[in-house]
């Protein structure tokens, strides 16, 4: 089953120094630039967090944790976590 997306061209005015950036982002990754800056604004648009991330979060702000958390290594930093 082949589903086309309609698309519309459309000019966006940006500074030179970020169509660089992104250019070159989008070339490391070996995609045009337009494959790329559709891709971070789909991920912008519909990769909201959860509202156990927003909870984790808000308490990160607010400094509110369980303690000191080692990032020695992943087993000492899941194990500081009760992972």
């Amino acid at each position: 089953m082949d589903i086309a997306l309609e698309k519309k061209a459309h000019v966006f005015r940006l500074p030179v120094y970020l169509l660089d950036k992104l250019k070159e982002l989008a070339a490391k990754d070996r995609r045009s630039l337009n494959n790329y800056v559709e891709g971070l604004l789909l991920d912008a648009i519909y990769h909201e967090p959860n509202e156990v991330t927003l909870q984790a979060m808000k308490e990160a702000q607010e400094g509110k944790t369980e303690g000191p958390i080692d990032t020695s290594s992943v087993e000492a930093m899941l194990k500081s976590m009760g992972l």
